[in-house]
């Protein structure tokens, strides 16, 4: 059986829309506005590291871009967050859903 693409999509949204996703993206750009704060008025007398942080915080996916040339690393840090925070979202559901549903059937 395949999926509608109207329930992939309310799947998505339950799974992004809920406070451990919502809670790790607002880390990723919080790393992100430190990461851009300390790069445009921080001088530094060689390379800062601070732009690694973004690549650590949204790891593994966005380790799989890094060797690409340009901007393209940065895809993967924009792509790491929101895969990995479907994850997470995922997780927090499954977790939270879990107990309901056991309880629900042990009183049947």
């Amino acid at each position: 059986m395949t999926a509608s693409p109207r329930s992939s999509s309310r799947t998505l949204r339950r799974n992004l829309l809920n406070p451990a996703a919502l809670g790790y993206l607002a880390l990723v750009a919080a790393v992100g506005v430190w990461v851009g704060a300390d790069t445009l008025f921080v001088e530094h007398a060689d390379a800062g590291f601070a732009g690694v942080w973004l690549f650590l915080v949204t790891a593994p996916t966005s380790f799989l871009f890094v060797a690409l040339p340009g901007g393209l690393p940065f895809v993967g840090v924009v792509l790491g967050a929101v895969i990995q925070a479907v994850v997470i979202g995922a997780a927090y559901r499954w977790a939270v859903e879990r107990p309901m549903r056991s309880a629900h059937l042990g009183n049947a």
